[in-house]
């Protein structure tokens, strides 16, 4: 349902709560019926969306330079002696080099795939599960991680839209959502970089982020 890069949906909650503006339920929020593309409308005027892969690109670019050579790093991979410490040298080093960097305190947002689950009296609120989403670049694929949530992750919805929502349960729909979060890149291990499980010698970076703040966006109306 979600594409080739999805690998798995996981149900989230917990998590110490981010700085900046972060609400105590981080995770509850009202569900959004506008388009990805009027997203920007509702964020905080100086976040950057990075959503497509040019833009992901240019952020990487400021951040940390150039891509690294991922087949001298990957070597012959698990097979190789030294490819678990090329890795590592890799990541201490991209580490130490981007302290000071103007790009860690961007406030960005990424996006990951959502479902809706059927309403919870309890929550007041219908459940969200998430599953990561893959962007590929010329720097690797890229899959934003985030550092802690807090609380379960449920959308609100209005008695008219909650009727909508409950009717497509009714006939056996689907509810794909949007999930932005908006945070920082966290101040130590920013970025990580690995290689994908799937693919032999596919570099994988991934920046982990300081949630402050989550939206959802009803996918298909």
């Amino acid at each position: 349902m979600w594409g080739l890069w999805v690998i798995g949906v996981f149900a989230l909650t917990i998590g110490s709560v981010g700085e900046g503006w972060s609400e105590d339920a981080i995770g509850t929020r009202p569900l959004l019926t506008i388009t990805l593309q009027d997203l920007p409308r509702v964020l905080p005027a100086d976040s950057r969306l990075l959503i497509d892969s040019h833009v992901i690109e240019q952020f990487l670019d400021a951040l940390d330079g150039s891509p690294p050579d991922w087949s001298l790093v990957y070597g012959h991979g698990h097979h190789d002696p030294d490819h678990d410490e090329r890795l590592f040298t890799l990541n201490r080093e991209r580490d130490a080099k981007r302290i000071g960097n103007p790009a860690l305190m961007h406030l960005i947002t990424f996006t990951w795939f959502g479902e809706l689950s059927r309403y919870d009296s309890e929550a007041d609120g219908f459940r969200v599960v998430l599953g990561p989403k893959f962007t590929p670049t010329r720097w690797g694929v890229v899959r934003f991680k985030y550092e802690d949530l807090q609380g379960d992750l449920v959308a609100t919805a209005s008695g008219k839209l909650r009727s909508q929502l409950e009717q497509r349960f009714a006939r056996g729909e689907s509810i794909d959502l949007t999930v932005a979060m908006t945070g920082r890149l966290i101040p130590d291990e920013s970025v990580l970089y690995d290689f994908s499980h799937d693919q032999e010698g596919l570099g994988v970076i991934m920046p982990v982020v300081r949630v402050e703040r989550i939206d959802y966006l009803l996918a298909n109306q």
